[in-house]
């Protein structure tokens, strides 16, 4: 019989699972009355805690993790960060919780950041993001009993929960649609390849153009990178015809490059960015982007860690598959 959670209790009782989380561990937040319902609910349910997620709540330290092991040069241009922390925080803030942020250099300093943090009891538990195959971190998190949540997946995380969307079902919808409009040269700017959301892309994007002239650059995600390897592309002796960026900032800085060249966009070259943004839309011609709610999508991170910290949470969450906005910058290739 499946065990009991505070979402069966807050059904039940007709209130959020923060109110059940603070009448459980005796917090302030609730009503007297609201308090000795919820009591009665768990009651009826026979509901009771999770041993490690009970020791833990003795001595919370009111805050979530979060290290960036990114060139800070990228984060700071990148819209798709700045959305991904705010829905982070908006869901943490409901429950007085603060987000503890952090940038380093690579991944050693990251897993030494987390030894400290839970050595400290600094924070309650961390999110981790940009997973790798065999990622290090996973293994280190396990060994700690550190509570933690990987933004990204499936699989390649452990026993760790993961909450994640399906970047090769995006990279299909892309390709399909610029071979739909006839596209048989298609160049791809990747971000870092080590990372497994962009190996997962490749794979995909390889596929996809199976039969087709289609091939992949890699960079660090700057417009810079971005800029330079659009230069790389049209200068070959068949350039592509359209080009796939993994994000916004590449692309833009590719359709800037494109103009310098004396390529016109759409109609000597298509371009398709990965995550959408008010800069995909403001540019001329708006941007053919993939778009989700990343803001919504860092929101149900955080209500997943939260529920792993209420003892109620685990395994992998998919979120909803990323669609793909056609705009004015993907036409049909010239003649």
């Amino acid at each position: 019989m499946k065990r009991p959670t505070i979402m069966d209790i807050a059904r039940r009782a007709g209130v959020s699972k923060g109110a059940v989380s603070m009448a459980l561990n005796g917090q302030p937040g609730v009503s007297e009355a609201t308090r000795r319902r919820i009591l009665q609910v768990a009651q009826e349910l026979d509901w009771h805690p999770n041993n490690a997620a009970r020791a833990l709540s003795a001595a919370r330290a009111g805050a979530i993790g979060l290290v960036l092991a990114r060139p800070a040069r990228t984060l700071g241009v990148e819209p798709f960060f700045f959305q991904l922390i705010s829905g982070l925080q908006a869901e943490l803030s409901e429950r007085r919780i603060a987000l503890l942020l952090q940038v380093v250099d690579d991944h050693v300093a990251e897993m030494e950041l987390y030894r400290q943090w839970w050595s400290e009891r600094r924070v309650d538990g961390v999110f981790v993001i940009d997973l790798r195959a065999q990622d290090e971190r996973v293994r280190l998190l396990e060994k700690l009993g550190l509570p933690a949540l990987v933004i990204g997946g499936p699989g390649h995380h452990g026993e760790l929960p993961s909450v994640w969307a399906d970047d090769a079902h995006g990279m299909r919808s892309i390709v399909t649609h610029l071979t739909g409009l006839g596209h048989k040269r298609i160049a791809r700017v990747a971000g870092l390849p080590e990372l497994l959301h962009t190996q997962r892309r490749t794979a995909a994007f390889r596929e996809a153009t199976r039969g087709l002239a289609g091939w992949t650059v890699s960079t660090d995600y700057s417009g810079e990178q971005g800029a330079e390897a659009t230069r790389r592309l049209l200068a070959a002796p068949e350039p592509p015809t359209a080009i796939v960026y993994d994000n916004d900032v590449m692309a833009v800085a590719g359709v800037a490059v494109a103009a310098e060249l004396g390529v016109p966009v759409p109609e000597r070259l298509s371009v398709v960015a990965w995550d959408d943004s008010p800069l995909c839309q403001l540019l001329h011609p708006q941007l053919t982007a993939l778009t989700r709610d990343t803001f919504a999508f860092g929101a149900r991170a955080a209500r997943a860690l939260l529920d792993v910290l209420d003892g109620a949470g685990g395994g992998d969450l998919e979120d909803h598959v990323p669609e793909l906005v056609a705009r004015e910058s993907t036409a049909p290739p010239a003649q």
